[in-house]
């Protein structure tokens, strides 16, 4: 019976995603138009990727989700770190809502809150939160935002309770 239950634990543990504070999210999500290259705009200070630089995120599409590749300069060591993953959608593909994983069976939530386009009607800059508000990046299609998309997510930030002064603005210098 013990080896039962031990089992079951374990079930249940790789199929739960880690979702701490739930955001509303995109709903109209194209994945096609959301995968390639995403560069880290700003994110809030976490063990992951603290004291890196140029980091950019790529995402490929997989049959059975996304590819996720985290890359990012470490001007301590003059090295580049490199995490991959895999992204899944948690309900619906035409939902912002995904679990990913780094860690082997473990999932934690990608929630994209917000998704602004430009002219040409295309992805260009994100908020995502993480499984809670201690996890937050902006990514943008460019190494820098303009000042009004900037003022536009750091305020959508702050409406969820997150500090304007808690993000760290990323280099893009390589």
């Amino acid at each position: 019976m013990k080896r039962i239950l031990s089992i079951l634990g374990i079930l249940l543990l790789t199929g739960c995603v880690m979702l701490d504070h739930e955001v509303s999210v995109v709903d109209n999500f194209n994945s096609n138009e959301y995968v390639g290259l995403w560069y880290e705009v700003a994110r809030l200070d976490h063990r992951f990727e603290r004291g890196l630089t140029n980091v950019t995120a790529q995402y490929i599409p997989l049959i059975d989700g996304i590819k996720v590749i985290n890359r990012g300069f470490d001007p301590q060591t003059q090295q580049w770190q490199q995490a991959i993953g895999k992204a899944k959608f948690i309900d619906n593909p035409n939902i912002g809502l995904l679990k990913v994983s780094f860690f082997g069976p473990f999932y934690g939530a990608y929630q994209i809150h917000r998704l602004q386009t430009n002219e040409q009607d295309q992805y260009d800059a994100a908020l995502i939160i993480g499984p809670n508000l201690d996890y937050a990046w902006i990514l943008s299609r460019q190494p820098a935002i303009t000042a009004q998309t900037k003022q536009d997510l750091i305020s959508d930030a702050g409406r969820l309770g997150i500090s304007p002064d808690a993000f760290i603005w990323v280099t893009h210098d390589k």
